[in-house]
């Protein structure tokens, strides 16, 4: 159990590094990786006066984690509420009026008659994923937002609704001492509806309901009125166009707005991030005028941008803006978020600048997080985090002063692993591809022996990689182990710009390939890998690049490993996605080398692993896989019992997983990797 750290009343210039090496050996232990984090999900009350997240209770051995409050008026102990037997905590969150969300899930079997992602006849095996509200002394707990059960409705049908996320919040209203905007399906209409909360007395307004076209999207945080709307319809060529429709101040009437428009075929990337409330001008991010998505204001009565962005940057995605939420603050620009090698923010108000130069200076070659922090700055909640340091939580005390709470992971030894850098290569076709690249510890490229390698591709494919810590445990895992890991962001990954991301519209396994294969020839030819010691190794999309590779024929690598792989394109077209929408937006981009269609061409070992509760990519596609290749090529299939496709995933399935990698590339896939000293 942990108490508070100490208070360092100390210059923000002059702070130490709280969390050094813990003695831990090289290369990193699976069990280091495997088990629940010492602390996570930590956030701070909007009084300042408590804490809330999740820790490892002494006596579990990090297999699960417990809910727990830190009263940071008195100090002292957390107090906990312990997991049981079926269900576990994997998110909280503190809220305001002594209020606080915790998220459980359990699994779960059973008929879901086409709920949800998974079989719409037989049985499925999933998670069941419940919303919960407590105040801090954790004595009683309600499910928030969900109403009255509706009459005629039978259980299989209230099933349903919890299973697919009936309700939810939606937005903060910061000003607001007591309400929130929640968001509810309704059972009877199947209408998603938003209503005004008070999270003491539990009253709800009804503020809006969607139809089938319309959707919500800004709310006012002063007022909590909706502001603009978004309507997707049919453009009659089977796409779909994309309206933002926006509230005229005057009439009350909400009227479409040209320039806020996309389609479907050019897939411009428009969202409102925020609004003025001095100018009514709103802050919109968008690749309209560039490749990467700059920031501008929008008149919403001239209807036009201005005429330069407010912020932009030539190679990274301008995502966002940072505006005050406290009342002294409220609504002033204080500055701007970018999608760099990590996400960033550049500030542009002097406080907040300084505070966090400050801390940049204490906590050397760690980014900073801002995730909660009181109207008077007496009290900011952040994080330190990078690609070698898992991320850990403090509290700035009135601008000058630290309280250390704890780390994620402060066993391992950061000291001894090597930070992610952003490196660029040139494609086979001369198209410029980012990667993040991890190498051990004290290898210098051109000086000594070049290293086994391995490829890791990302899932989606509309994603993409952060120089942060792995969440995973997966690059830092292997190049501990002395191998070199590049993460391709192969065309076809997202938040790199345009031109990347719609290169990859139906090249599945084929250009998009290529740009696995010639990450390998990267690092050959800078010396880093041996062209006769490297694999491939992905999830989920990544597992389909993997089982892509088995049957390549020519390609670089000696072995391929696919975690939930897609190996069935034209099964996968087909429930690509639950929502109308997006199947219309990515899954008609979905096309290409097909690897079920290609078995015989298998040529090098290959590891399949898949859950047996994932439903986003059913376990079918890595066992036909398997089945079709076993004959030809040295294949293992990995069943991971009740692992579901995404995070968070339970000690044992990182340990079960981890220990298949570490075996396989050293045993069957052959590679000889020399752990750095």
């Amino acid at each position: 159990m942990r108490k508070l750290g100490r208070t360092k009343w100390v210059s923000v210039a002059a702070w130490l590094t709280v969390w050094g090496a813990q003695g831990q050996a090289e290369p990193i232990p699976v069990e280091a990786l495997s088990r629940e984090p010492e602390m996570t999900s930590l956030s701070m009350s909007a009084e300042g006066d408590y804490l809330v997240g999740l820790v490892s209770p002494a006596g579990n051995d990090g297999e699960k984690l417990a809910l727990a409050v830190w009263d940071l008026e008195k100090g002292g102990e957390p107090k906990l509420t312990a997991p049981n037997d079926r269900i576990r905590f994997i998110a909280a969150q503190a809220l305001k009026a002594d209020k606080l969300f915790f998220l459980t899930s359990q699994a779960w079997t059973g008929t879901l008659q086409g709920c949800g992602e998974g079989r719409r006849v037989g049985s499925t095996a999933t998670f069941l994923n419940k919303l919960y509200m407590t105040d801090t002394a954790m004595d009683d707990f309600e499910e928030p937002f969900t109403g009255a059960r509706r009459l005629g409705n039978s259980d299989a049908t209230e099933r349903c609704f919890e299973i697919a996320g009936e309700a939810g919040l939606y937005q903060d209203l910061p000003l607001d001492p007591t309400d929130v905007i929640a968001q509810r399906v309704n059972t009877d209409t199947l209408i998603t509806e938003y209503y005004r909360v008070n999270l003491v007395t539990g009253r709800e307004t009804l503020i809006y309901k969607e139809t089938s076209r319309e959707s919500a999207g800004l709310f006012n945080p002063r007022t909590g009125e909706l502001l603009t709307k978004f309507r997707q319809s049919p453009d009659g060529n089977g796409g779909y166009t994309f309206e933002t429709l926006i509230r005229d101040d005057e009439t009350g009437s909400f009227d479409v707005h040209d320039k806020l428009t996309w389609t479907a075929d050019n897939r411009h990337s428009i969202q409102i991030v925020g609004r003025d409330e001095k100018t009514g001008y709103y802050y919109v991010s968008t690749d309209q005028f560039s490749n990467t998505a700059d920031i501008y204001f929008y008149d919403p009565v001239a209807r036009e941008y201005e005429s330069e962005p407010l912020f932009a940057l030539d190679n990274f995605v301008a995502s966002g803006v940072v505006l005050g939420q406290k009342e002294s603050n409220f609504n002033e620009l204080l500055g701007f978020r970018y999608l760099g090698a990590s996400p960033s923010t550049y500030w542009i108000d002097p406080e907040w600048d300084a505070i966090v130069r400050g801390l940049e200076n204490a906590y050397p070659d760690r980014g900073i997080g801002i995730v909660d922090y009181t109207d008077d700055l007496s009290k900011i909640l952040f994080t330190t985090e990078s690609s070698t340091y898992p991320p850990a939580y403090h509290i700035l005390v009135d601008k000058r002063a630290t309280q250390d709470i704890g780390a994620q992971r402060p066993w391992i030894d950061s000291d001894a692993l090597r930070p992610t850098s952003l490196i660029y290569y040139t494609a086979r076709d001369g198209l410029r591809i980012p990667g993040l690249l991890t190498l051990p510890k004290g290898f210098t490229p051109g000086e000594d022996a070049p290293l086994p390698a391995i490829v890791l591709p990302h899932g989606g494919p509309w994603a993409r990689d952060y120089a942060n810590w792995d969440a995973t445990g997966w690059t830092q895992f292997l190049a501990s182990r002395g191998y070199a890991v590049l993460q391709p962001q192969y065309r076809g990954s997202d938040n790199w710009g345009r031109s990347l991301w719609r290169a990859g519209d139906n090249e599945w396994g084929l250009k998009m390939q290529d740009d696995k294969d010639d990450a390998a020839a990267w690092l050959v030819d800078q010396g880093i890998a041996d062209r006769d010691q490297m694999a491939i190794f992905g999830y989920s999309y990544g597992g389909f690049a993997a089982m892509a590779a088995t049957v390549r024929e020519g390609g670089p690598f000696q072995c391929a490993i696919a975690g939930a792989g897609v190996s069935n394109l034209d099964r996968l077209s087909n429930t690509w996605s639950e929502n109308r929408v997006q199947r219309a937006l990515q899954g008609r981009t979905v096309d290409g080398m097909d690897p079920a269609e290609n078995t015989r061409h298998a040529n090098i070992p290959v590891l399949v692993y898949h859950g047996d509760r994932d439903v986003r990519v059913p376990l079918f596609h890595g066992r036909d896989f398997y089945n079709a290749v076993k004959d030809r090529v040295d294949a293992e299939l990995l069943v991971v019992e009740d692992m579901p496709h995404s995070l968070p995933w339970w000690p044992r399935h990182h340990r079960v997983t981890l220990e298949a990698i570490e075996r396989f590339l050293s045993t069957t896939c052959g590679l000889t990797p020399t752990p750095p000293q």
